[in-house]
């Protein structure tokens, strides 16, 4: 992957979300570095604050929130004088539990952030995007956005719709000048983990489960410090795939992250439902 000349895209504006640690924090330090006008988000006050320390235009944005998603919206625009070259989405996070465990309103509540959020932050810049002929939407998804794994439920569900929704967005604008592209990682250093056992422990009722013993082996393994699998690459990996969609003239539809996406993208193509299954079930 080659992209165009750094000097073609030096003041080129984008938001990115999700930017206290991990992937939208190293895109968004990256991004600045190499020219671009970036506009961070974050959720909470304290990291809004230390990201603007440390040099970056960085705003106050919770995807659960229509008022802030259209405040962070309002204050972009202003930012860039009313042009918003490329968004990226990437703020989320994984609630871990088996379906059965998983009321209805934590599964809402995970969607509000991973889908309804992003949707609704892609519909309020897309109009200018379109009216100028050019743009970018970038979506982070993940190798659970088409392959499930037990005691995901909720996140797998939140990729999967995520990227119906992304395929057919690419759809309808094409021709539009607006280029729509999905990333899928693997696993990637960052907080997600961390993330996954603060929810875990404030949603799921782990003595209650048939599923407990598994979920205490669930939980070491989100305790473990440093990466917990095998082919776990930086964030920097992601940020390549980022730049390939940000900046290439024919950006790609997807872009597979991590030596897992690329195996199990392919023994999706080639396996029946059933071999596919044993082998996620061995592997979860």
């Amino acid at each position: 992957m080659h992209p165009l000349n750094q000097s073609d895209f030096s003041g080129r504006s984008i938001l990115v979300t999700g930017c206290s640690s991990g992937i939208g924090y190293f895109c968004a330090r990256a991004l600045q570095k190499r020219g671009y006008r970036v506009i961070a988000s974050c959720r909470k006050k304290e990291d809004v604050e230390r990201l603007i320390g440390e040099g970056l235009h960085c705003i106050r944005l919770d995807l659960e929130n229509p008022d802030s998603i259209a405040a962070a919206v309002k204050q972009t625009m202003n930012y860039t004088d009313g042009r918003l070259d490329a968004l990226f989405n990437n703020g989320a996070y994984g609630q871990p539990g088996a379906v059965e465990d998983l009321s209805t309103e934590v599964l809402r509540k995970q969607f509000e952030t991973n889908f309804f959020g992003w949707h609704e932050l892609t519909r309020l810049v897309l109009p200018g995007m379109i009216r100028r002929k050019s743009g970018r939407i970038i979506q982070n998804s993940s190798v659970l956005g088409f392959v499930a794994l037990k005691f995901r439920g909720a996140y797998n569900a939140s990729k999967f719709a995520l990227e119906g929704l992304t395929d057919t967005l690419r759809l309808e604008l094409h021709g539009t000048g607006v280029y729509v592209s999905l990333i899928e990682p693997g696993p990637i250093k960052s907080e997600f983990r961390k993330n996954g056992l603060r929810v875990f422990q404030s949603h799921i009722n782990l003595e209650g489960s048939r599923y407990r013993e598994e979920y205490r082996q669930q939980l070491e393994r989100l305790k473990t410090e440093g990466p917990a699998v095998r082919f776990t690459l930086g964030p920097e990996a992601v940020y390549k795939r980022v730049l390939h969609a940000l900046e290439s003239s024919n950006p790609r539809a997807r872009y597979y992250v991590t030596v897992p996406t690329y195996v199990l993208g392919g023994l999706k193509r080639l396996l029946p439902t059933q071999i596919l299954d044993r082998f996620m079930r061995a592997n979860s």
